[in-house]
């Protein structure tokens, strides 16, 4: 039994397909069929059922790959010694990011990290909150970046931040003369919303459904996959939106003057940095977390601002 055969054997039960695992590990298909035949003769068992399309593992080997997957990762916490011995970051650390974030969080925290941290490789996808936490799980991502609380088995949810939802509003909206807006406000406006799969959009929604019931004729029209084209499409075809206030930091005055508040208490979302429970890459991962925090504004981070405002989504 090798560290390769199990890399191997991890690899096929996360894409379920020797050719995709192949192509991943940067193999021949026929050399990584060999090694995880090699490993299931030696263990005397069958690992994968490899009747079924997609390849499933068979009931032992669910076992085994669990296991595999534990041994994986405690090997790789030696290079975290070594690294930590040499006073130096180096290798990948892949993050995913909710695209609510990503944008606004993301550019100042690359650059200023790049800098400090030349040796260590960041890959970044943008993917939904299912997404982040089922690549985590399959060891695809090192930590990743989203609205929590998930109360899901095996992950660690390290809060960061705690930001407020504004209102966007169009001048042809009666809410346009409010100086702040509340949810009785926005009951019978036109909304625009994200699509399904993204957290935002359950947020928006329990916003919306706090004292009024979704059946409301009209409220909700348009699903679209990105925050600014919600602005946009506010701007173009009336109606609002629901902005989370790290989008808004970087607006014009014109652009503000379409911005509302919410009266208290205050809808408000918590972003946390997640990890498996017995993630490696901790230096890494916490080097990332203090770059985080030394450019969000200094208002986000007590976690008061969540109890004050009362609204936990």
């Amino acid at each position: 039994m090798t560290l390769v055969q199990l890399e191997y054997v991890v690899a096929v039960d996360t894409y379920r397909s020797f050719v995709a695992a192949a192509e991943k590990c940067f193999v021949t298909q026929p050399t990584l069929s060999m090694q995880v035949q090699k490993l299931e003769e030696s263990l005397g068992v069958k690992i994968f059922d490899r009747s079924r399309q997609p390849v499933i593992p068979t009931e032992i080997g669910i076992k085994v790959i669990l296991q595999a997957r534990v041994v994986l990762t405690e090997s790789k916490k030696i290079n975290e010694i070594l690294q930590e011995k040499k006073g130096e970051l180096e290798g990948q650390l892949k993050i995913g990011v909710i695209p609510t974030v990503a944008p606004y969080l993301l550019p100042d925290v690359i650059t200023s990290f790049l800098k400090k941290y030349p040796k260590l490789q960041l890959q970044i996808w943008e993917y939904t909150t299912e997404r982040i936490v089922q690549e985590l799980k399959n060891g695809s991502l090192d930590c990743g970046i989203l609205s929590t609380p998930l109360s899901e088995h095996g992950i660690q949810e390290t809060p960061l931040f705690y930001e407020t939802f504004v209102a966007y509003v169009s001048e042809k909206s009666h809410l346009y003369l409010n100086k702040m807006v509340s949810v009785e406000d926005i009951a019978q406006e036109k909304l625009w919303l994200l699509n399904e799969g993204h957290c935002m959009r359950g947020q928006v929604l329990n916003i919306c459904n706090y004292k009024h019931n979704q059946s409301s004729s009209g409220t909700f029209e348009y699903n679209t996959g990105s925050v600014e084209t919600l602005k946009r499409m506010v701007d173009i075809n009336a109606g609002i939106t629901i902005l989370p206030e790290l989008s808004i930091l970087n607006y014009d005055e014109d652009q503000l003057n379409h911005v509302r508040y919410f009266k208290a208490p205050e809808p408000v979302r918590e972003i946390s940095l997640v990890t498996t429970q017995n993630f490696v890459k901790k230096q890494a991962v916490t080097a990332l977390k203090n770059e985080i925090m030394a450019i969000v504004p200094e208002r986000f981070k007590s976690k008061k601002r969540k109890e004050v405002m009362g609204f936990d989504l």
